[in-house]
């Protein structure tokens, strides 16, 4: 490489062909290699290449190598620039690929090409000479005469302007200010042009340029446009005090494996003007003030992250959902409590305890501007109106509304949030609707809140505990905020089928108001009023087209549903909208043939005419509709043998009548229990037994032989139908009683009668849950009298007053009380019976 003229490079040299970038002489530049040529000369030169020698490579600009080996080799540019390779890196994703960084040293040109595959190699004469770039400032030529001397000083007084205007603390400018005082002044114009902000087409100007003169002259227009873009960029800044002073931004492309100077004001002011209004967002958004020192926290970090870390969008979407919060703005509550009540009685009919709870907190809002938001929890069986309740509450508040499905929901970031040290993270759903909902007095649905799953994941019921107290939710932290935000004006309003299924610390925290099923009056009125409007308009008839008597839909509810709510009411008015439209289309089909063709009206003696209107469905039109009942009044049909009772039970949808039917046989006094019973049923028909043995000769019971023992020497089968239901509770426990009576007695059960009621080995009857679904249940199968244990008739004032007129009600404290009224006649023995001993303490 060395010789008596100086430093030479080789005369052969392998060719990189490049067209993204321009390499010159004293910089360092990045250079993805991918195409067949260039991989081979990587492979077999660089990679396998012992000596320096084998490192340096000629890299010619402006030429792209072809995609395949057997393709021929476009024209290649006249001038390049040797260069040494620095670093070599590998990578197989997406597809194989090298990355060099290299050095360049000197310029040359090619001479002659001497084979292109498979790599090219060429004869090449170098145009620099090397020593420039390795001598100091003092060794070079620095005092040339006329014009390249005023060349030669002008250009390095503008670099020393462009570095006066940078800021000296940024390393690249640092470097850049030794690089000016240590290098020769005819290397600047290479230097310089690589540093600063130029196009690929005017780097290749000052590579062709072959003179020194020549290349001062090109490069010398780039500095001083640079130095303009500066001093704009600085007067802009002087016009707007309030923008705070930014460092100038580095590219990578300089001397070293260094950097290049962005003066691309354009972005710069972009992202500046972006940050800035974000800044303004935060001051702006009312927070309070630990929020806001984590804010301007996460900011400050922001400005000085590139917009490459994966981090900054991170922080830019942590920030953007802070100021979206709403933490100060609220609506203003409707607190009119007679429009208000009218509101509620239009939306929804019946629910008067819930209606009640609503006017008594808009009546304390009156009263007390700063309450905190209550926690409700509406319990009952599906389709009576537990969620659009809710939506019409925050109708009549004013508020805005929002909805949370929990039903399933299995992990506890769903409420609280994922923290951001997770790719992917998210808020809460409880944070997520208050951005929607965007004020911070919303009501709340937490819909189905007792079908809360639990998984690995942790347990959501648990992390309600803290959005549903309040005397913590003021200051609910979500794990992705991880900051306090309060949720005191929220109004949360959860619904269930059942509180059997929610932590009783959960429970605890809601204020439960029980929402039972319908009765049949009811669900007349509410059928006229609300599903059968609503029908209509959804299929496209009017009133004067369709009309259901209230007759037809006491028929649709008694004989096609049996429900505690109304969808399947509303699904069966939507079966006779869709029928009767089909007969309203046939009808305009006929009317419209008939106006296009009314001279030849034989035609169309074989059609039907359109039908009268309006369409009347009566009780046959209802069973061609929706075909034969699905429900019989069967209670007196299934009460004609001894040995047959009629119980009341719950469940999540509502109340329900339940048979318990008895049967004997000879054996060996044996008990048989069916119909999927759990424990507590099974010990209650052992309760039964026990007290009816107990108790044989005073109601003169025997066995299949007249023996006194109702077991000797006989088997018992009790039986509860439907089999395929699981059922368990202590409340059927007069009914078993009552249901064996009949059965040892011979005695008929009275038909209209159904009972509920825990029973003890004493004889007496205890409370039980459920009296108003049960008795609603009762009253839709057409029972006429129930029987009640005592202590539940404080119950019964819950009850509608047609249903209290249409009922008998018969409050037992013992089974003797049970039995007398179950019977026609009483049931014998019990006048003779029980004369309870009076007992006095000896204490």
């Amino acid at each position: 490489m060395s010789s008596g003229g100086g430093i030479k490079i080789p005369s052969r040299l392998p060719l990189l062909l490049t067209h993204e970038g321009v390499l010159l002489p004293g910089s360092t530049v990045r250079v993805s290699v991918d195409s067949p040529r260039n991989m081979h000369l990587v492979k077999h030169r660089l990679l396998k290449g012992t000596s320096l020698k084998s490192t340096i490579i000629g890299v010619i600009p402006n030429t792209r190598d072809p995609e395949h080996d057997t393709d021929d080799l476009p024209a290649l540019h006249k001038i390049g620039t040797a260069g040494i390779a620095v670093q070599v890196v590998g990578s197989n994703w997406p597809k194989p690929h090298y990355t060099l960084l290299i050095t360049g040293l000197c310029r040359f040109s090619v001479s002659s090409l001497l084979k292109e595959r498979p790599f090219v190699l060429a004869e090449v004469e170098q145009l620099d000479k090397l020593e420039q770039y390795m001598t100091s400032a003092t060794d070079g030529v620095t005092a040339e005469d006329g014009e390249l001397g005023e060349l030669s000083q002008k250009f390095y007084q503008a670099a020393v302007q462009l570095l006066g205007m940078l800021d000296m603390s940024v390393p690249v400018v640092a470097k850049f200010r030794r690089l000016l005082d240590s290098l020769p002044r005819e290397t600047l114009p290479d230097v310089v042009a690589s540093m600063i902000r130029t196009s690929n087409k005017e780097k290749l100007q000052v590579l062709d340029a072959l003179s020194l003169e020549e290349r001062f002259k090109k490069a010398l227009p780039m500095l001083t446009r640079q130095i303009e873009g500066l001093k704009l960029l600085q007067k802009t800044r002087k016009m707007n005090p309030d923008n705070e002073k930014r460092v100038l931004s580095v590219r990578k492309g300089g001397v070293f494996p260094g950097r290049q100077f962005n003066l691309d004001e354009e972005d710069e002011d972009d992202d500046g003007d972006d940050t800035a209004a974000l800044e303004r967002k935060v001051h702006g958004a009312n927070m309070p003030e630990a929020a806001l020192r984590v804010c301007l926290k996460e900011l400050k970090r922001l400005k000085k992250m590139p917009q490459s870390m994966p981090e900054y969008a991170l922080t830019r979407n942590y920030l953007d959902l802070m100021v979206e919060l709403p933490w100060s703005k609220s609506t203003k509550d409707c607190l009119d409590i007679r429009a208000a009540r009218t509101l509620l009685d239009n939306d929804h009919y019946a629910m008067d305890k819930l209606k009640r709870r609503v006017l008594e907190y808009l009546a304390v809002r009156q009263l007390k501007t700063s309450l905190k938001g209550p926690i409700l929890c509406f319990v009952g069986p599906p389709g009576v109106g537990k969620t659009s309740v809710g939506r019409s509450i925050a109708r009549t508040l004013g508020r805005e509304f929002h909805r949370i499905a929990l039903g399933g929901v299995c992990d506890q970031s769903d409420i609280r949030g994922h923290r951001r040290t997770y790719v992917g993270s998210m808020p809460g759903r409880i944070i997520n609707g208050l951005k929607t909902v965007g004020v911070n007095n919303p009501v709340f649905l937490l819909d189905e809140v007792d079908k809360l799953g639990k998984s690995l994941q942790g347990d959501p019921a648990a992390a309600l505990l803290e959005v549903l107290d309040p005397e913590q939710n003021h200051s609910f932290t979500d794990h992705y905020l991880n900051v306090a935000f309060d949720l005191s004006q929220v109004l949360f309003i959860a619904t269930a089928n059942t509180t059997a299924t929610i932590p009783p610390a959960l429970l605890d925290r809601m204020e439960v108001l029980q929402v039972p099923g319908y009765t049949q009056e009811e669900k007349v009125e509410i059928a006229h009023r609300h599903l059968i409007p609503n029908q209509l308009e959804q299929h496209g008839l009017t009133p004067q087209q369709l009309h259901i008597p209230q007759d037809t839909t006491q028929d649709i509810i008694t004989r096609y549903t049996r429900e505690a709510g109304v969808r399947s009411l509303e699904r069966k008015i939507g079966a006779i909208c869709r029928a009767v439209a089909v007969k309203v289309a046939e009808g305009h089909r006929v009317t419209k043939t008939e106006a296009l063709a009314p001279e030849g009206p034989a035609q169309h003696g074989d059609k039907a005419a359109p039908p009268e209107m309006p369409i009347v469905i009566d009780h046959i039109a209802l069973k061609d509709i929706l075909g034969p009942p699905l429900f019989e009044m069967e209670v007196s049909e299934r009460l004609t043998l001894p040995g047959v009772a009629l119980g009341l039970a719950w469940t999540p949808l509502g109340g329900e009548i339940m048979f318990v039917e008895a049967s004997r046989m000879e054996g060996e006094g044996q008990l048989t229990l069916t119909g999927q019973l759990g424990d507590i049923m099974k010990e209650s028909a052992h309760l039964a037994i026990s007290w009816l043995r107990a108790n044989a000769k005073t109601y003169q019971l025997t066995n299949m032989v007249g023996g006194p023992d109702p077991l000797e020497g006989t088997d018992i089968h009790l039986h509860f139908p439907a089999g395929a239901v699981t059922k368990d509770g202590p409340s059927a426990g007069v009914t078993i009683v009552t249901c064996l009576a009949s059965l040892f007695s011979g005695r008929l059960v009275r038909s209209d009668v159904a009972m509920t009621g825990e029973i003890t080995l004493r004889g007496l009857v205890l409370p039980v849950g459920g009296i108003k679904d049960k008795v609603l249940a009762a009253h839709r199968a057409g029972v006429k009298r129930v029987i009640l244990p005592k202590r539940n008739e404080k119950d019964l004032e819950e009850l509608p007053a047609n249903v209290q007129a249409d009922l008998d009600f018969v409050t037992a404290g013992n089974l003797d009380e049970v039995l007398n009224a179950a019977f026609d006649g009483g049931f014998p023995g019990i006048a003779s019976t029980h004369t309870h001993p009076q007992l006095t303490s000896k204490l």
